[in-house]
């Protein structure tokens, strides 16, 4: 199991001046590619005595104030988060030999942020916010969909459904992102932004 990556790699002349519109192109040509949920992250916590975890969210929005996904605050990161708000984020994009890394603090979207995006989501994807109290134990599968039925029928199609209280979005407010191209022979570009006092700077990491 070993993939031969390509001769064409990243240059520091090549990158934008901040990585958020660095971020910005590559995400733009990952998604040009065909690959299946590019905004598919890998989000990693850690608990007060540092044990970690990590799960796959969806990037649903990001500027230069950092990087969203949304969650309900009960679930394990979002009490992780809680508890110690560093987090990293990972897009592996392998299709195209890329990966882009972010390590930053989270903290909790504003509620109008929250209630703005929750209007967007399928009228499903809202009651299952509402149905499922996430990482807590549940009896079975039919008494999810139990819950989901009765829902359902307090909530019709068409009708407004509110965002959970203990439901919402997180922005990562990055402190360092990496953009990694694949090469031949594991000299893989490793191309690092760090946040300083003057602004970003970009530090060439050994693959």
């Amino acid at each position: 199991m070993r993939a031969h990556y390509r001769e064409e790699g990243l240059g520091e002349s090549e990158l934008a001046p901040d990585p958020f519109a660095q971020f910005a192109l590559w995400f733009a040509q990952a998604t040009a590619s065909g690959l299946h949920e590019p905004n598919a992250m890998v989000c990693s916590t850690a608990d007060e005595r540092g044990r970690p975890s990590s799960r796959t969210v969806l990037l649903k929005r990001y500027d230069e104030r950092g990087f969203v996904f949304f969650t309900n605050y009960g679930s394990r990161k979002g009490r992780e988060i809680e508890a110690n708000p560093y987090v990293s984020l990972l897009f592996p994009w392998h299709g195209i030999a890329r990966q882009v890394i972010i390590s930053g603090t989270a903290e909790r979207t504003g509620r109008d942020e929250t209630a703005a995006y929750f209007r967007t989501r399928p009228h499903g994807s809202q009651l299952g916010a509402w149905a499922s109290e996430q990482s807590s134990r549940v009896a079975s599968r039919q008494e999810l969909d139990r819950l989901y039925a009765q829902l359902a029928e307090r909530y019709p199609e068409g009708e407004d459904v509110p965002a959970p209280a203990q439901w919402g979005g997180y922005r990562v407010r990055p402190e360092t992102v990496e953009f990694w191209q694949g090469r031949e022979n594991r000299l893989h570009d490793r191309l690092r932004y760090r946040l300083a006092a003057g602004g970003w700077e970009i530090e060439r990491l050994c693959p």
